[in-house]
């Protein structure tokens, strides 16, 4: 093959551009490496990651394990990350809920609820999350003081926090009982799910997923007695002691302030979402339910609600990965997520690119494995060949 014909071969064209940029992209990611490496070095940093065992030398507001000022970052941005995943998974679950029983007011046929959903809608989806964040921080920091802490079912209120009943048992092994119940219920929901066990009775696969779940529960239930002192009582009640608080549980402004502004803010989105799901459901499919017989109840756990599940986990799934980015947002009123703690760490290290890239690396970690889970749950659930069909 001469020359002329060599470059007139689209494939072989297309390979060499294909390289050439592949080498372009190669040398410009290196040329930032070695620039970045002689910058650091020009003001006597050092490059690695051998600092993530040094001591920070600072303190975390609010911590799920133990910890001190002299624990290593590696520990510190365990924890960050922990607080990360933890804020994450309580503002979804009450933002579905909060999404779930506006998008029912949206749908239903009751004019006062509609409009009471519509309000909602319209007023938490076009205000900025940081503005709704700050705006349940400042009513927080507005509470009373302890001595006129407001007392109610057994907690007290007040500008320093919530204080609630506790059990004397230590924070690692909450954290051990809490991450069994979740490896546990994600256990359950795969094995209810999942292809490979359709092949069994309903009852029996039903058994397997309630069998899963109670090995966890028993495991989550084994850690708190092992984590329990045995010299105390099971339960403590907060008190107000002169200008604190004592006993109880300590739920930080810091931490339900954020959590209050993802849950409001994220429901209102995903009122809309449900509201749509709802509103794919087609009209013939809700009449031959109840040609069939089937009670309004029926008609709504078992054709309805499926349906528009399958319809709005698409959406949801987007949604859901935006909110646990929205975490980031509590360094604004000093929550120490996985975020702040970057922050914090790159402050008094100077190791920012390491940090960055942790900082990239452990997001992308979460919001792909989240992304993974709920897409496997819509491949499973999803009706082959069929379509829940359009409102009529």
């Amino acid at each position: 093959m001469d020359r002329a014909s060599f470059w007139r071969s689209k494939t072989i064209r297309d390979g060499v551009l294909q390289a050439a940029f592949l080498a372009a992209l190669i040398g410009l990611v290196l040329t930032a490496v070695l620039t970045a490496r002689a910058n650091l070095a020009a003001q006597g940093l050092t490059s690695g990651f051998d600092f993530l065992w040094k001591s920070t030398g600072w303190e975390m507001n609010f911590t799920l394990l133990h910890s001190e000022r002299d624990d290593p970052y590696w520990y510190f941005l365990l924890l960050g990350l922990m607080n990360t995943l933890f804020m994450g998974t309580i503002g979804l679950a009450g933002a579905s809920v909060i999404g779930l029983v506006v998008g029912l007011m949206r749908s239903g046929r009751n004019p006062a609820a509609r409009l009471l959903g519509t309000l909602y809608i319209e007023l938490f989806r076009n205000l900025p999350l940081i503005v709704q964040l700050f705006f349940w921080y400042a009513l927080a920091n507005a509470l009373p003081n302890p001595r006129q802490a407001i007392e109610f079912a057994g907690a007290i209120i007040s500008s320093r926090g919530i204080y609630v009943p506790g059990l004397t048992v230590t924070s690692g092994a909450v954290a051990l009982a809490v991450a069994a119940l979740l490896i546990g219920a994600a256990l359950a929901i795969w094995i209810a799910t999942a292809r490979r066990f359709r092949r069994m009775e309903r009852q029996r696969q039903r058994g397997a997923a309630l069998m899963a779940f109670g090995l966890a529960a028993l495991v989550a239930v084994i850690a708190l007695v092992t984590g329990h002192d045995s010299t105390q009582p099971w339960t403590t009640f907060p008190a107000v002691d002169g200008l604190r608080v004592s006993g109880g549980f300590r739920i930080q402004p810091e931490f339900y302030c954020l959590a209050i502004a993802i849950m409001t803010y994220g429901g209102a989105y995903i009122g809309e979402i449900v509201r749509g799901g709802f509103k794919a459901v087609g009209r013939g499919q809700m009449e031959a339910s109840r040609a069939l017989g089937l009670s309004n109840w029926q008609v709504f756990t078992q054709v309805q609600m499926p349906l528009a599940f399958r319809a709005m986990l698409p959406i949801l799934i987007n949604q859901y990965v935006w909110l646990i980015k929205a975490t980031t947002l509590g360094i604004a009123v000093g929550f120490s997520d996985f975020f702040m703690v970057i922050a914090s760490s790159i402050n008094h290290s100077g190791q920012t690119i390491e940090f960055i890239s942790i900082l990239v690396g452990g997001f992308l970690f979460i919001n792909f494995s989240l992304a993974a889970i709920l897409n496997r749950l819509n491949r499973a659930i999803a009706l082959k060949g069929h379509q829940t069909g359009g409102a009529a």
